[in-house]
């Protein structure tokens, strides 16, 4: 009896030690990180219309910007309040923003790309250095804001592999924006858009302002509907060429449900200030 219970015991044991080095090498193994995209571009640039171009790869995961997050955060829609009461509300409304978007960044994704409507980085260099340009921020909410951009950046690993920057004229955008007639963005004047215009061409091409964390693909998004549809079509080789690295490499071996066309175009490379 004695015997007996001696090597019930070892078995379990070793079913025990066997199931430790399991979970042992099961959390061993490297997580694969996904290609990340981040999709750039002045407010009516075409952003989403651009990311639903890839919902035809099983490959891809889209994370489009969480406005509806910012229209109702318990009842309260604080795009709207931003809009309307820019100095009382910039600051709240972009707190709130850096929150949404640090969540985005951080999401786990179950595919090998990942593209990602805006960034933290845009959130910054663009919307909020325009608001404090123009006073809208006080300078004392700017700090804020800023020592928290600063601790995200250096504190929390941010991925950014590829920038997509669709490059629009400032007065074509402004139409599409009265067209879309989205209530909260009736009253934004071309001067608004003149100048986030600005501060991403700064940013992403002339590299005269803030750090640019990967290289950037540029795409022509002045297009009208019918020609756009091509010009994203281009971009696929550039965006998949990392993509179609990593799933050889990877052990689910998923592909694309279409294949890769097009000539390549030309990437801004990356450079740091």
């Amino acid at each position: 009896m004695l015997i007996k219970k001696c090597i019930m015991l070892r078995q379990k044991l070793c079913g025990t030690l066997f199931e430790v080095c399991r979970l042992i090498h099961k959390m061993s193994i490297p997580t694969a990180k996904p290609f990340t995209v981040f999709v750039e571009g002045n407010i009516g640039s075409g952003k989403t219309t651009f990311l639903e171009h890839f919902r035809q790869f099983e490959d891809i995961t889209l994370l489009t910007e969480p406005v509806e997050e910012w229209r109702n955060l318990r009842g309260w829609n604080l795009l709207d309040l931003m809009y309307k009461e820019p100095a009382k509300w910039a600051m709240t409304f972009q707190a709130y923003v850096s929150l949404t978007m640090l969540e985005m960044h951080r999401r786990t994704t179950s595919t090998p790309v990942k593209l990602m409507e805006r960034s933290i980085y845009s959130a910054r260099y663009c919307f909020v250095e325009q608001m404090m340009r123009t006073g809208t921020l006080h300078p004392a909410q700017f700090a804020v804001l800023d020592e928290w951009f600063r601790f995200i950046h250096q504190q929390i690993p941010i991925e950014a592999d590829l920038i997509v920057y669709l490059k629009t004229t400032p007065s074509i955008v402004h139409e599409r924006i009265k067209k879309r007639a989205r209530s909260e963005e009736q009253c934004v004047p071309l001067s608004y858009i003149e100048a986030l215009h600005k501060l991403h061409e700064d940013w992403l091409i002339n590299r005269t302002f803030a750090e640019c964390p990967a290289p950037v693909l540029v795409l022509d998004a002045d297009l009208d509907l019918s020609q756009i549809t091509e010009e994203y079509k281009r971009s696929e080789q550039q965006i998949l060429r990392k993509a179609l690295d990593v799933v050889i490499n990877s052990p689910n071996k998923l592909s694309p449900k279409k294949p890769i066309s097009g000539s390549p175009i030309s990437i801004v490379p990356k450079i740091r200030l």
